[in-house]
């Protein structure tokens, strides 16, 4: 029991983005974090954080580090992963853009870059499902960059959250979450108190 409730070792993919805030993020909780570069890095994890960026690069930098086939492994086994920004568009089961998809664990179809560019970035608050006490709804402070629309939703995942025009920002299927906004920039924890909490619960 004293082992299910120790914090969690949480690892965030960095081979390209922005991994380094989320590493501040997680260590301002007390959580104990690893960067994944190959795939041995990812033995022994309780979760895991696949950061904004350059979902093209991102993607590219996976295949040549073979770690696709063992953060497949890492969630099948239970573990929660948490893709922001690029990160979820590498978690979709369908790009609308035409790329193949990289990870396909969240059953999504994305649209890179939806809403402009970077000039175009904005912040808003957001009313996210799951964050809260007993899994109640939080208001939450959330930061678009280039970031990706949830254009559908499939029947395995479900939104969490939208914006007020009705635009998916946020859908999770089990334990696996894809966000199109950036937590760590605001400073946000819910999120990450989340995939940690989801780690602890995670655990044999």
């Amino acid at each position: 029991m004293a082992k299910r409730h120790a914090a969690p070792t949480i690892g965030v993919l960095a081979v390209q983005g922005d991994f380094a805030e989320h590493v501040r993020m997680l260590d301002a909780l007390g959580v104990a974090t690893r960067e994944v570069r190959l795939p041995e890095d990812l033995v022994g994890l309780d979760g895991l954080i696949l950061p904004g960026g350059e979902s093209t690069a991102m993607r590219t930098l996976l295949h040549r580090w073979d770690l696709v086939k063992p953060i497949k492994a890492l969630a099948k086994r239970g573990a929660p992963i948490l893709g922001t920004c690029a990160g979820a568009i590498i978690l979709a089961t369908r790009i609308a853009d035409g790329d193949e998809p990289v990870l396909s664990l969240l059953n999504v179809e994305v649209r890179r870059n939806a809403f402009g560019r970077q000039l175009e970035s904005f912040e808003t608050n957001l009313t996210m499902e799951g964050l809260g006490a007993n899994g109640r709804s939080r208001t939450i402070r959330a930061v678009f960059i280039r970031a990706p629309e949830i254009v559908k939703v499939g029947p395995s995942a479900r939104a969490v959250a939208a914006l007020d025009d009705g635009r998916i920002v946020a859908a999770r299927q089990g334990r696996i979450m894809g966000i199109a906004f950036h937590p760590e920039i605001t400073g946000e924890t819910g999120v990450h108190r989340w995939l940690v909490d989801e780690a602890i619960a995670a655990r044999p």
